[in-house]
């Protein structure tokens, strides 16, 4: 079935991918090196919507500001979410709007357009809900989703037990009575599920058809997921950049000395700068107007734009934010590390470090692997940074 609508849900904050998220919502952090939602949209357009709604409500203007009225000709209406009360209550904000079956997808998870092709070519004008189910390893530890034929007959919050292999995977279609089922669908600790409404459809003996789906899915929720994610887009070759050789995609505005080394995977933004004796690669993506200074080293990193890395620095398994400085000599080694996100420690991750926005790292510092620098932190020349770095701190010898 063909539908018009597309309400994308790009409220959330994203607090376990603090300190990347102090300044921006989860949506706009970086996939490679564009945001997020860039693909959501993507792959909306390319199925074929013409009607983008956009739910936005943490820092809302970093999305508005970003994508402005249109996206590739298609016009975005903006809905806010004032408080961050649940997914179904974000959706309940384009209500005035919408009057006809539409899609709803997550902001802040990249989808293969196959998964919504497969949505869309799934629901009928009898269905009241359709979703994307994938088989993954993820389920017990986010929405799992038991099938009977083409059936949804449980949805499972973070079950924890391995016999589930099915996964929601956050893309749907609905017609206009979800609204009602949503407002009557009880709070819990004061927030409204998108799921806890589905889930209550089933209870009360309601059809929810969920269609196997098959394509790339993320699941950013940490964020090591965002090196992760950048390595599976790189494989698949899912960026906008040209093609240079096997792997290596860098855009026609940057510059890369010829004296300098690109491994693929690796994709190269625009007006980026690559100078001589540099190694960049594999699995890295340089956003925009990065800078990667002679005789430095960036391995299995994703660096986002205006980022600057100076001489002979080294980084491995990294993340910055924008406007992020590492100075001349700096050295970020490979993970594992053991990474403290809020009250929880998370042991042997793949993590050299991240550098938030507009922290500066010194030159001759050195990071102990799963370190987290907050935004505009300033660590001094020589310092060993060994743990996380409070936004606007100073670190010093």
């Amino acid at each position: 079935m063909q539908l018009d609508t597309a309400v994308v849900l790009a409220a959330g904050e994203g607090q376990r991918l603090r300190p990347l998220t102090r300044h921006r919502p989860k949506p706009m952090l970086p996939a490679a090196n564009r945001p997020i939602l860039e693909y959501v949209l993507d792959a909306l357009v390319n199925a074929g919507i013409d009607d983008l709604h956009v739910i936005v409500g943490y820092h809302r203007d970093r999305v508005q500001n970003h994508f402005g009225s249109s996206y590739r000709g298609t016009p975005i209406t903006y809905h806010v979410q004032r408080k961050q009360l649940g997914s179904g209550h974000a959706l309940l904000q384009a209500r005035e709007d919408i009057d006809e079956d539409f899609l709803v997808v997550n902001g802040d998870e990249v989808v293969a357009d196959g998964m919504i092709e497969s949505v869309l070519d799934a629901h009928t004008a009898e269905d009241v809900t359709t979703l994307a189910v994938v088989e993954s390893d993820e389920a017990p530890m986010y929405g799992a989703v038991v099938l009977d034929g083409d059936t949804v007959t449980d949805l499972i919050e973070k079950p924890g037990r391995d016999e589930y292999r099915l996964l929601n995977a956050g893309v749907y279609a609905f017609g206009p009575s979800v609204f009602s089922d949503l407002e009557a669908t009880p709070r819990e600790d004061g927030e409204l599920g998108l799921t806890d409404a589905l889930a209550a459809v089933i209870e009360r003996g309601g059809h929810v058809r969920g269609v196997r789906a098959g394509g790339l899915r993320s699941e950013v929720t940490y964020p090591w997921d965002l090196l992760t994610l950048a390595r599976r887009l790189l494989e698949r070759g899912l960026v906008d950049e040209s093609e240079r050789t096997d792997g290596v995609f860098v855009a026609g505005s940057a510059s890369v000395h010829e004296d300098a080394t690109l491994f693929g995977p690796v994709v190269v933004g625009g007006d980026a700068v690559v100078e001589p004796g540099a190694v960049v690669g594999p699995d890295v993506a340089l956003g925009r107007n990065t800078t990667v200074e002679a005789g430095a080293t960036v391995r299995r990193s994703v660096i986002d734009t205006d980022t600057r890395i100076g001489a002979n620095a080294a980084l491995a398994d990294t993340v910055t934010g924008q406007g992020a400085v590492v100075g001349a000599g700096a050295t970020v080694p490979s993970g594992p590390g053991d990474v403290r996100v809020g009250n929880r420690v998370h042991e042997d991750r793949r993590l050299g470090c991240v550098l938030a926005d507009r922290a500066r790292l010194g030159g001759g510092a050195t990071v102990v692997p799963g370190s987290l620098v907050g935004p505009g932190a300033r660590i001094g020349h020589g310092v060993v940074v060994d743990g996380n770095v409070g936004q606007d701190a100073e670190v010093t010898r």
